[in-house]
């Protein structure tokens, strides 16, 4: 594997374009479309992108408003919560990005952002700030807590938030009450004005580890481990491993194997480099146990 040449940065002396960067690299993070309510009744919903789940037992998710940095004054969703410490959370989809991006206008306290941004308001049936309807997911929560971080503009309060209620469109449910994951069609943040949208197309799933003791890379023949074609994604997928398989007679049966045992017979380096291709392919394709194989022809 080669390493790219990087470039340092650092709060202290690059200021605005360390917090604008960071964003960029610090992504996708999800979006926490909180509506809240005051004392006197009044709505709030805004979007919060620093936000994810925190805990299982309890179930626990945290987000951020940050203070102000023009006045160094808190959102109204962060005084809201102080007056009644009760959040939903509406998961946001791709169908209402555009709505939820609209929200986030500092409209005046007193203005109503369900109002601004066209969703529909729905009861809790745990607490008092209201739903959106239009929201695929919609988390009710009691605030267990608040971290400001430290004082002034662009500081952290870390809401801690336990989910009590839980609402789920049926149609993202199967009859075992499995989630549709693409069917979700998640929304995210990244950096700038930029988004991204979770879809069938852009979905994959990595084998957890924790289900078997893998070999790791470092125990991988060392003409694999140095591999200059084999990428860090592939090596990793075959060191996700009890053991390294045993040799199978069966794989020279393969007609590529065999086109290029024929093509580089008088070369072994570019053989080796060739099956390495061949298996980078098949890892690819996530056959992962053929590709094994490919690599421990000699």
């Amino acid at each position: 594997m080669q390493f790219n040449e990087t470039k340092t940065f650092n709060q202290e002396t690059h200021g605005s374009v360390f917090d604008t960067l960071i964003k960029y690299a610090v992504a996708p993070r999800p979006i926490c479309f909180a509506s809240t309510i005051d004392k006197a009744g009044n709505v709030n919903l805004s979007p919060f992108s620093y936000f994810n789940f925190m805990s299982q037992n309890p179930p626990i998710c945290v987000f951020s408003p940050l203070t102000r940095v023009r006045d160094g004054k808190d959102k109204h969703t962060l005084d809201n919560i102080r007056e009644v410490p009760e959040v939903v959370i509406n998961i946001v989809n791709y169908d209402m990005v555009q709505q939820q991006s609209l929200a986030s206008t500092e409209y005046a306290k007193e203005i109503n952002e369900f109002d601004k941004s066209g969703f529909t308001p729905i009861p809790s049936e745990l607490i008092s700030p209201p739903r959106v309807a239009e929201s695929p997911v919609q988390l009710e929560c009691k605030v267990r807590e608040i971290i400001t971080i430290q004082e002034g503009g662009g500081t952290g309060n870390l809401v801690i938030a336990e989910v009590v209620n839980m609402h789920i469109k049926s149609y993202l449910l199967d009859e075992n009450d499995n989630m549709d994951q693409a069917a979700l069609d998640l929304v995210a943040r990244l950096g700038g004005d930029w988004y991204c949208r979770v879809t069938k197309d852009n979905l994959f799933e990595v084998p957890k580890p924790l289900r078997k003791l893998g070999i790791g890379v470092d125990q991988l023949p060392e003409h694999i481990r140095n591999s200059s074609i084999l990428t860090g994604n592939q090596l990793g997928l075959l060191a996700n491993i009890e053991a390294i398989p045993t040799f199978e007679e069966s794989i020279m049966e393969d007609e590529q194997i065999h086109n290029l045992k024929s093509m580089w017979e008088n070369d072994q380096i570019q053989l080796n480099n060739e099956l390495q291709r061949y298996a980078a392919k098949l890892l690819d394709e996530e056959q992962i146990e053929k590709a094994w194989q490919v690599l421990l022809v000699h």
